[in-house]
């Protein structure tokens, strides 16, 4: 119970800065917009990150896209699902700056080929810096949120 405890409120912490930025820029964050914590919490973004943390690691939330397209749509909710699917191999792209699972989920964002190398490079800088405060299960989320914060500047599609 104090894992789960734990793991909570190291979700909100984690989340809650990446909550106002995305709203701000009225991006959908999956682990904030879509899933069992959105249905539940639909005006309380933190607690919607908590719940879908705390229910399955997010899962369901990136997923739900399948069983609920209305709310979850767009390119942010596509790249999310796809980081979740493919997290090992994205990651070890990552590291290494290229590869066919990083071409595809910066092609799934809009972002020209021309632009991936410097996207990667500031996305493997951001990613390594959070690796020290995030826990292995929010390594995805982490992962989205470099690739995001990263690409949006450089992209046409986020």
């Amino acid at each position: 119970m104090k894992k789960l405890l734990l793991t909570a409120v190291s979700a909100a912490a984690l989340f809650s800065a990446n909550i106002t930025t995305a709203q701000a820029d009225n991006q959908i964050n999956p682990w904030r917009d879509c899933g069992i914590g959105a249905m539940i919490f639909s005006s309380v973004p933190v607690g919607a990150v908590i719940s879908n943390v705390i229910w399955d690691l997010g899962t369901t939330a990136v997923t739900s896209n399948q069983s609920s397209p209305e709310t979850c749509e767009g390119e942010t909710v596509k790249v999310a699902q796809f980081i979740q699917q493919t997290f090992k191999p994205l990651e070890e792209e990552t590291a290494n700056g290229q590869g066919e699972h990083v071409t595809a989920m910066l092609n799934i964002i809009g972002c020209s080929e021309s632009t991936h190398a410097a996207i990667m490079q500031d996305v493997r800088k951001d990613y390594a810096a959070s690796l020290d405060s995030v826990a292995e299960s929010d390594k995805p989320q982490a992962l989205y949120n470099a690739v995001m914060t990263n690409a949006g500047s450089q992209c046409s599609a986020s």
